[in-house]
């Protein structure tokens, strides 16, 4: 149906167009009934006469609906011109966008045809240029003139929307009509014509919980009070219609999901009344109890809880904290717990949202309280004592045995078991005390210094009788007390000097006092001279009272060669009860001073200097006794330095062991290797050297008593004979030497080996000795053996 309407419509306005197209053309032929190019004349204003240009094409703007689809091409227009008479003569060409591929022109009679669907969105008009020609010639018979096709349009375009899916949230509890999204179509088809891109919004799935305005596709809030405990998603389908919503309009759709977010609108709840807990009395503070939560629905901040104590008798005992990640309320103990003092203890806990919305504070109140009970459990606890530490007393010097202190612990539990005590001993390596078991009383093994440690920290064990296991531990502290038992001495080792022009009562010397006991024992110090020296005819003593005492000189004038030194007893006495005094030595020496009272020289031996050696003859003394050093170093020099050899070789008698294997050897002649004399070649001495590749003319007779027995086979007698004619060659040098194995010797019982000269060499040798060197030498001794033998064989 809908393209048979489309063809109905399509056919109406091409006969409008022929309608008016054949208008136009009577309306030109009516004006211009010659087909002359020239224009008449009109008269204007004040006399100016105006020439109006004749024109020759006969046509109107053309209109072609896009999308036809029909089986013949669309007849567009026609173009006609007024200088043809019909017999074929004039040629219409078409130029210009889409001319020959969309557009085609009957160059005869000027019909213009579109052979091709045309589509508006792509290109809504064409502009064309149309011209006559002669036919013949090619010849322009009129200027070329330009007209508009343009494409008609038609509802062939469905509305789309941005987006396929859209996502968008609105807070729970919001008022009707709050805004939630706003979702938008878009048409191609031409807003201009017709109602084709007129779009109207209306809303398929999602109500009655929201709606959408019908012109600008707003998304509202349609029902009240909507709650995301309920329901937190809800899923709307909008739809978008053109031809302004009337029935045969194109349509599209999309997808709106919507999404409560969440508001503090739920108070929390404890899911019971009361909780029962329990902890043992052994716990420490810090360790969790147990744990309470109250339920909140909301989410995020608005789910946020926050745990206190506001009544019991426990709120002293326990604390609650709030772990945010499990929305939990932790109870904690917070002193330690006695079960023989309480057995249990009740909490009233208050759970409270820690962000409130104003809005809803109405549906508050926004928290909730729960009681908690807890009971204490009975623990087998360790002894208890009765102090954190103790601190005793006792005299420095106490016999062994005296009584420091005592200790005490009991068992808290009810069965109140016996208590053993002991000492540590880490804490009291040189064993100073002793504590008795039963009672806990501590006494001194042996005598205790003050001045040797003041404070002794110890620490004592106390254990259940039957329960080794439970211990408890506490320090105790023990004071030395002071007792007057060191005298004071000198604060330094004191030397004093005195000028010989000292003058009476002169103070030379400040001294001061040290005492190792306590200040109770030590100062104030009292200084004077012994008794039997009080009045001492050298020097006297003024103690100062301050601790400290000044020396001065009791007469004027003091002579180093009659005396340099004094030695000065001094008695310092200690203000403790009873007091304790020592006496001091102060030496004094005396020496040479200047008039302003400078130290010059305290030596008594520099009045007799010049009784000794002078500086010249301590320059003699040195002078000798460096010449002494030199000589005994070349001397030394010259012991270190080589005798020259007493014979001196020449460069080429000096030989080192180089040994060569790559030559055949010498044969039995190889065990006189270190006798240089057999080694060399007796025929180079001489200038001749054997050829090796050819046959000797004559055989080298043997050196005299180099052969063998014939029947010896003893090697042992072989080689002691050579090492005896060695020994006993006056020409065997006793250096190194270089063995050289390219000769194989002169005279060797083997002869050479080569196999050629082996039948044809007459040798006077005796081979027979061969027989008697086992099986390994038979095959020798058949081929080397006399012809007797061979005979005596065959």
């Amino acid at each position: 149906p809908k393209m048979k309407e489309d063809h109905c419509l399509h056919t109406a306005l091409l006969c409008l167009g022929v309608l008016c197209y054949s208008h136009g053309l009577s309306t030109e032929k009516l004006n211009h009934s010659r087909p002359s190019l020239h224009g008449h004349h009109e008269k204007g204003k004040e006399g100016q006469v105006l020439h109006r240009s004749k024109r020759g094409w006969v046509w109107n703007q053309f209109f072609v609906i896009e999308e036809y689809t029909g089986p013949d091409p669309v007849l567009v227009g026609r173009l006609h011109s007024d200088i043809d008479s019909g017999d074929g003569n004039i040629k219409y060409i078409l130029s210009g966008e889409g001319a020959g591929i969309i557009f085609v022109i009957d160059d005869k009679s000027g019909n213009i045809h579109a052979t091709k669907t045309l589509d508006r969105e792509e290109r809504a008009q064409y502009t064309l240029t149309a011209q006559a020609v002669d036919r013949n010639t090619n010849r322009p018979l009129e200027p070329p003139s330009e007209f508009i096709v343009k494409v008609q349009d038609i509802n062939d375009n469905p509305p789309e929307f941005l987006h396929e899916n859209y996502h968008a949230n609105v807070p729970e509890r919001s008022n009707v009509g709050t805004s939630v999204i706003q979702v938008t179509a878009s048409d191609a088809d031409d807003p201009t014509y017709g109602n084709s891109a007129k779009l109207v919004y209306s809303i398929l799935e999602g109500q009655p919980y929201f709606s959408v305005e019908a012109q600008t596709g707003i998304i509202r809030t349609a029902l009240p009070n909507m709650d995301r405990e309920a329901k937190e998603e809800y899923h709307v389908v909008i739809q978008a219609k053109d031809m302004g919503g009337h029935m045969g309009g194109l349509s599209g759709t999309t997808k709106v999901t919507i999404t409560l977010t969440d508001v503090n609108d739920n108070p929390p709840k404890f899911p019971q009344s009361v909780y029962q807990m329990s902890v043992s009395e052994a716990a420490v503070p810090g360790e969790e109890v147990g744990r309470v939560k109250a339920k909140d629905p909301d989410i995020g901040e608005n789910g946020l809880v926050a745990y206190s104590i506001i009544d019991g008798d426990g709120m002293d005992m326990f604390e609650i904290t709030t772990d945010y990640e499990t929305q939990e309320g932790v109870v904690k103990l917070k002193k330690t717990l006695d079960y023989e003092t309480k057995k249990s203890y009740s909490l009233k806990v208050e759970a409270a949202n820690v962000h409130i919305d104003p809005k809803f504070i109405s549906n508050g109140p926004f928290k909730d309280t729960v009681t908690v009970k807890i009971a204490v459990e009975d623990a087998d606890e360790p002894p208890v004592f009765l102090k954190p530490g103790y601190i005793f007393e006792v005299q420095e010097n106490a016999a062994s045995g005296t009584v420091v202190g005592k200790v005490h612990a009991k068992d808290p539990d009810a069965a109140n078991s016996a208590i053993r005590y002991s000492i540590d001993r880490h804490t009291d390596l040189e064993r100073y005390f002793v504590i008795n078991a039963e009672d806990g009383n501590i006494k001194t093994i042996k005598a205790l210094d003050r001045e040797e440690m003041a404070w002794h920290n110890i620490s004592v064990f106390a254990v259940e009788v039957h329960k080794q296991h439970q211990e408890a531990k506490v320090p105790v502290a023990i004071k030395v007390v002071d007792v007057n038992d060191n005298a004071p001495k000198f604060a330094a080792a004191y030397e004093a000097f005195v000028c010989e022009n000292a003058r009476s009562n002169q103070q030379f010397i400040t001294i001061s006092a040290d005492d190792k006991d306590d200040s109770a024992n030590g100062p104030r110090f009292i200084f004077s001279l012994p008794p039997e020296i009080i009045h001492n005819p050298n020097f006297t003593l003024r103690d100062n009272r301050d601790n400290t005492a000044s020396v001065l000189v009791r007469r004027e004038g003091f002579s180093r060669q009659k005396q340099d030194l004094y030695l000065l007893p001094i008695v310092i006495s200690d203000g403790g009860v009873p007091p304790l005094s020592s006496t001091n030595t102060l030496t004094i020496r005396v020496c040479g001073c200047d008039s302003g009272g400078s130290l010059l020289s305290c030596n008594a031996e520099a009045y007799v200097l010049n009784a000794g050696l002078s500086t010249g003859a301590l320059i003699a003394i040195l002078a000798c006794i460096v010449i002494l050093l030199v000589i005994v170093v070349l001397f030394v020099t010259l012991k270190r330095q080589k005798k020259e050899p007493l014979i001196v070789f020449e460069e080429e008698d000096v030989r080192e062991n180089i040994i060569t294997y790559d030559d055949e050897g010498g044969g039995e002649e190889d065990t006189e290797a270190f006798d240089i004399a057999t080694l060399q070649n007796p025929d180079g001495i001489n200038g001749f050297i054997p050829r090796k590749d050819i046959k000797p003319e004559y055989q080298y007779l043997p050196r005299p008593g180099l052969r063998p027995a014939p029947n010896s086979v003893d090697v042992d007698d072989f080689i002691n004979t050579r090492i005896q004619e060695a020994d006993n060659d006056p020409t065997a040098p006793p250096y190194d030497s270089i063995q050289i194995y390219g000769y194989e010797g002169r005279g060797s019982v083997a002869g050479s080996l080569s196999s050629l000269e082996s039948a044809t060499t007459d040798s006077d040798l005796d081979y027979d000795y061969l027989q008697n060197w086992g099986p390994r030498f038979k095959k020798l001794a058949d081929l080397y053996g006399s012809k007797d033998t061979f005979d005596d064989d065959s």
